[in-house]
């Protein structure tokens, strides 16, 4: 169902879409498929996407990046989250909170 809505609620090309928001969340799963310019100028952008890239400058042979590419993004958005370390700490920190909020009320019953 999600699948079948996400292709017929978004425009063949998204990219005349993007110009209008104020708020992207990114979560495509291709690296830097979101362009700069793309993005309204001052748009808040959250990367949510972590996408390996081959990169032989590295020991691991790649790098993480995310679904928008930041340093073009970094020119046309007000604010943009970047990867890695840009929402991934906040995940983490709220499944955390919320196992320990399920085992209080766990522990309560």
């Amino acid at each position: 169902m999600l699948l079948s809505l996400w292709f017929i609620l978004v425009p063949k090309n998204p990219r005349t879409s993007f110009g209008t928001l104020d708020i992207i969340i990114a979560a495509a799963g291709q690296a830097a498929m979101i362009k700069g310019s793309w993005i309204k100028p001052g748009a808040a952008v959250i990367d949510v996407g972590t996408n390996a890239v081959d990169d032989p400058s590295k020991k691991s042979g790649y790098r993480l990046v995310g679904d928008v590419d930041f340093q073009e993004a970094c020119k046309t958005a007000g604010c943009v989250t970047p990867v890695p370390s840009g929402v991934g700490p906040m995940t983490v920190a709220m499944l955390l909170k919320n196992t320990l909020d399920g085992a209080k009320r766990a522990i309560e019953r």
